[in-house]
């Protein structure tokens, strides 16, 4: 009887120990790191982003919020990289995220992670939260740009997140295709990658210095963190240099 009873102990043991190291290797999340080479978010623009709780939503309330220099703004959960519970709503000055897409620019604001500090007022050391959001959607004003309203997701270190990453092009000077007189044909601006929150790019280097007449860089050309999953067709063509017209070669003889 003893032994039996020490044999269950003993496998009673093992399945707890099992079960711990399952759920330790489930839990365990992978480390991204930016590499050497590739581009990574200037401090210089790094900055906290303030906002005040806001109880309720609506038009009117909406508005009130903006004339008194306020963005109404939320804040999601992110479960699967866009949707998500987990909702707060928030407001934010206008004046500070105005600045920021001034400084950034509307594609690079969106693709670049900011510390978010909720207060229970503007002049409150009282902080109801801190966390670290990724902006997904700006509605601008058409005609003035007013900053009309944010959307915010949370970006902790375990999310990947669905992010419209801005495009810089470069080599356009010695470019061989160019130099001939052809025409670069940009077909796109940014580019969609799921990504670990810790290493989201703030844009990505399109190589033009060696691109001829005719030639194209499709989206797979592009060098980007290899954690970084593109949820486009590889094949998607990014830009082009295009060949001068017949009416422009005439012209120029």
């Amino acid at each position: 009887m003893l032994l039996r009873r020490v044999a269950a102990l003993c496998t009673a043991t093992a399945r707890r120990l099992s079960t711990a190291a399952v759920l330790q290797e489930v839990e365990t999340v992978p480390e991204f790191t930016y590499l050497e080479g590739l581009p990574r978010p200037d401090p210089k623009y790094d900055e906290t982003i303030f906002a005040i709780p806001r109880p309720k939503s609506g038009k009117n309330i909406a508005a009130k919020e903006r004339s008194s220099g306020r963005v109404p703004s939320i804040v999601f959960e992110a479960e699967d990289g866009q949707h998500g519970g987990n909702k707060l709503l928030i407001s934010v000055r206008t004046n500070q995220i105005k600045k920021l897409v001034n400084h950034l620019g509307r594609s690079f604001f969106l693709s670049r992670l900011f510390d978010l500090e909720v207060r229970s007022d503007f002049e409150s050391q009282d902080i109801v939260e801190k966390v670290r959001v990724l902006p997904r959607k700006l509605h601008l004003q058409a005609g003035s740009d007013a900053v009309l309203n944010v959307t915010f997701i949370r970006a902790p270190s375990t999310a990947w997140l669905k992010v419209d990453v801005p495009l810089v092009f470069r080599g356009e000077d010695v470019s061989p295709g160019l130099k001939k007189g052809s025409q670069l044909n940009i077909i796109k601006r940014t580019v969609k990658y799921k990504c670990p929150a810790d290493i989201i790019p703030p844009y990505i280097d399109v190589d033009l210095s060696e691109l001829d007449v005719g030639q194209k860089i499709v989206a797979q050309d592009l060098k980007v963190h290899p954690a970084l999953k593109l949820l486009r067709s590889k094949d998607e063509p990014v830009c082009k240099i295009m060949g001068a017209r017949v009416s422009d070669q005439r012209k120029s003889k």
